[in-house]
């Protein structure tokens, strides 16, 4: 008797795929606009109704973001600063997480609970404290002021501790330390191995974080040649005229390296989560 599946046209499957086109529309459209006004002028974007396609101008608008502010340098301090923040925190963070999950010492609970306790405090609360530690260590205008405070965090070391913990079994520390192994070596040659999806997980979310990040090197970045994509394109906007297409084309320029990251990382990020749920 041949078994009866599921028609791909039944009503289920209908409701399913229409909510996944339905999202994945949704998703895509804001880049899409971007590009429209990006590929267009002022004038055609305020005329009703508004232009849905991509114009001629894309080129023009292009022109004129270079000419207003240093793209590619803006470009390559976002680079620099959310590539040294996602490997910082890759390692100190799954090294902590690693030390509250498997290793034993005095006080580790209330040491936890310090650390979760962090999270309960708004980030804008330590502005000031923080501009005043960058200004006493001179790093004001210089990219070690994003980077040194954001090389390590609360939700990577929970994250961290978390995945190890239930992914890590005990056993398998104990025999690592029957034949000879530090506790540093049961991190770096049996823990990190076994946990390549959670790094790939924080590492993209660190580095999305870092890029994105629009207050703290608002702050702190006053000087032009040290300023991050978002703090660049921020001078984009006019006292008086705001030119929107101008705008938004360096937007879209500004999406487009994140977009690449995430398309390149994304086949190993799923692969490497089938191969943690597989084993």
């Amino acid at each position: 008797m041949k078994e009866v599946g599921v028609k791909w046209y039944s009503p289920g499957r209908i409701i399913v795929y229409a909510v996944v086109i339905f999202i994945t529309f949704l998703s895509i459209f804001p880049f899409y606009w971007m590009l429209v006004i990006g590929s267009n002028n002022t004038a055609a974007i305020n005329k009703f109704p508004p232009a849905m396609l991509p114009g001629a101008n894309f080129m023009v608008n292009v022109h004129k973001v270079f000419s207003n502010i240093d793209f590619f340098a803006a470009i390559g301090n976002s680079v620099i600063s959310s590539t040294v923040v996602m490997i910082t925190v890759l390692f100190f963070c799954s090294l902590a997480g690693f030390a509250f999950a498997k290793l034993q010492f005095k006080g580790k609970k209330y040491w936890f609970l310090f650390v979760l306790g962090t999270m309960m405090v708004p980030s804008q609360l330590g502005l000031i404290p923080s501009y005043m530690i960058m200004s006493k260590l001179g790093w004001i205008n210089s990219l070690n002021a994003v980077i040194v405070p954001g090389m390590v965090n609360a939700f990577g070391v929970f994250w961290m501790r978390q995945y190890i913990s239930a992914t890590i079994p005990d056993e398998l520390m104990d025999a690592g330390r029957m034949d000879g192994c530090s506790n540093f070596r049961l991190y770096w040659n049996i823990t990190l191995p076994s946990i390549r999806p959670a790094l790939a997980t924080l590492g993209l979310l660190t580095f999305m974080g870092v890029w994105n990040d629009f207050l703290w090197p608002l702050v702190v970045l006053k000087d032009r040649s040290v300023q991050t994509i978002q703090i660049a394109l921020r001078t984009l906007n006019g006292a008086y005229y705001q030119d929107f297409a101008m705008i938004l084309n360096g937007t879209f320029l500004a999406t487009l390296p994140i977009l690449i990251v995430f398309l390149l990382f994304s086949k190993q990020f799923i692969a490497g989560l089938t191969e943690g749920s597989i084993k």
